[in-house]
């Protein structure tokens, strides 16, 4: 069967927006890289084929009919106003993460306190700021790339700052799956400049793993936060012993 180019388009948006390449899919699939990369030139698949490439990008074939149809590019970050009402309702920033993370709504209602109507309420009004698309069975697609980011000096970012930070390094890291390094020392600016990229390589890393383990089902998976940062800095307890840099 010859896909149509808007289908196959809209499939390869899904595999962006999940961090999945050709090989990926390849290996989930039970073939060649090479095989993948035909079907995919050349528009040619069987139905059954398109289903099984639907299962592992977890959507359904009206939805990717949908994203044809539409034709619409992930988006990189949200809006100012979306970021707030994500601040301004917990609630609404949980169901986000749990979408984000391909959670059913079985499992959803096995870990929290969400009734049938409280978390429809929850997707319709993500629906609404155009966060997801709510589709048939409360099935919530991201609007968003897997891997946005939360805006420089947004409301995300000042909510974390000034009410996230201290819970979460509130408790020790000692746990099996915790890790803490405290690390501080004088770098070049050219060292600090590959510092960043660095850094910025293990935030990709990160996307990929959740892309990767997305497949897997919410009791095989632990919610896991990452903060990546660096900056200028001294401690506020040695200000008072620094010299006088004015003069």
């Amino acid at each position: 069967m010859a896909l149509s180019l808007e289908l196959v388009d809209a499939l390869k948006r899904f595999l962006r927006a999940q961090d999945l390449t050709y090989r990926d899919l390849a290996a989930r699939l039970k073939l060649s890289e090479a095989a993948v990369k035909r079907m995919f030139s050349k528009r040619a698949m069987s139905l059954e084929r398109l289903e099984q490439i639907c299962d592992v990008l977890d959507i359904g074939l009206v939805e990717l009919s949908a994203e044809a149809a539409r034709g619409r590019t992930a988006m990189a970050e949200l809006s100012e106003a979306q970021e707030q009402a994500l601040v301004d309702e917990p609630a609404l920033l949980l169901a986000l993460f749990l979408t984000l993370n391909r959670w059913k709504q079985a499992d959803v209602q096995e870990h929290f306190l969400f009734d049938d109507a409280q978390w429809t309420r929850l997707l319709v009004r993500l629906d609404r700021l155009g966060i997801i698309e709510l589709m048939p069975g409360n099935r919530g697609r991201p609007l968003t790339a897997r891997n946005f980011r939360w805006r420089a000096d947004g409301p995300m970012e000042r909510y974390f700052r000034l009410n996230l930070l201290g819970d979460y390094f509130a408790d020790p890291f000692d746990g099996e799956q915790d890790v803490l390094l405290l690390l501080s020392g004088s770098l070049s600016p050219a060292g600090i400049r590959q510092l960043k990229q660095r850094l910025g390589e293990v935030a990709r890393e990160f996307d990929a793993l959740l892309a990767r383990d997305a497949a897997l089902s919410a009791q095989q998976r632990v919610g896991v936060s990452l903060v990546l940062a660096q900056k200028p800095w001294l401690l506020q307890l040695f200000h008072p012993y620094r010299r006088s840099q004015a003069g």
